[in-house]
């Protein structure tokens, strides 16, 4: 083996290393997940079909995106790459976030427990994270970091730094999601108004974010990958946008309908 395909051999390995590591964390809260499923429908009432359906799927999509065909080509290729940001930072957060898991842990263990876990979704931290202007902050302003400095390409060159970049994606996409829409316990509730105002402010940078990629590429990236990557950024995410903005207005319906129907009379 010469020295050339040993440095290949060697750069595969740790691209698997990184993957494995980057889909553990999942494999272990699929895991977790139907484990509290299996102890809800056998001790308490039954949990919901879909809501195991929308937790499956999100984290079969972030493997996927992290692990695999896609997580390989992007390496090489920015459409994979962003391909695999629409996968991780947003279609896997909201289907995770539609599948209420806090809730079902709060179900599933003990009442002790219980306690402690809602003082600390009740705690100053806890506030902070789940705001919606600090979530937005995180995930949108994250993304402005991540291609519009060296970040992008830095990232690709250093494993921990991949790892990182990674984790936060799917974490401030989290936030933002769970930030908007209401399905587990929120303590700390904004306004629906408030929440649509920020929601069309973060959408705005997302979608501003997609154009000036058409235009300024990262660094090293070529200019037809540019491209199909922004489009595939603006218009992939308009579409898990509308998702997110259709339940958002269904909740607000549902919570004024009482009022609407005592006021008509």
């Amino acid at each position: 083996m010469n020295h050339s395909n040993h440095n290949e051999v060697h750069i595969n390995q740790a691209e698997a290393g990184l993957q494995i590591l980057l889909a553990l964390p999942f494999i272990i809260v699929l895991i977790l997940y139907l484990i509290a499923v299996f102890i809800s429908n056998r001790h308490h009432r039954n949990w919901p079909l879909a809501r195991t359906v929308y937790w499956v799927s999100g984290v079969l999509l972030a493997i996927l995106a992290v692990a695999g065909p896609i997580a390989t080509r992007a390496h090489i290729d920015f459409t994979a790459h962003m391909l695999g940001h629409l996968l991780l930072g947003m279609l896997a957060p909201l289907l995770m976030v539609l599948a209420a898991p806090m809730t079902l842990l709060l179900r599933t263990i003990s009442v002790t427990s219980a306690r402690r876990l809602t003082r600390v979704l009740r705690s100053r931290p806890s506030r902070m994270f789940t705001h919606p202007i600090v979530a937005s902050f995180l995930n949108i302003g994250g993304l402005w970091l991540l291609y519009t400095t060296n970040l992008y390409a830095l990232m690709h060159e250093n494993n921990m730094l991949n790892y990182l970049v990674h984790i936060h994606v799917f974490i401030a996409g989290y936030l933002f999601t769970l930030s908007m829409i209401y399905i587990d316990p929120i303590f700390h509730r904004s306004s629906f108004l408030f929440r649509s105002i920020v929601l069309i402010i973060a959408l705005a940078g997302h979608g501003i974010l997609s154009k000036y990629l058409y235009t300024h590429p990262p660094a090293g990236i070529p200019y037809e990958q540019a491209k199909q990557g922004s489009m595939m950024m603006y218009y992939g995410g308009d579409i898990i946008d509308l998702i997110l903005i259709f339940i958002l207005c269904l909740q607000w319906f549902r919570a004024t309908k009482p009022r609407r129907e005592a006021a008509m009379g």
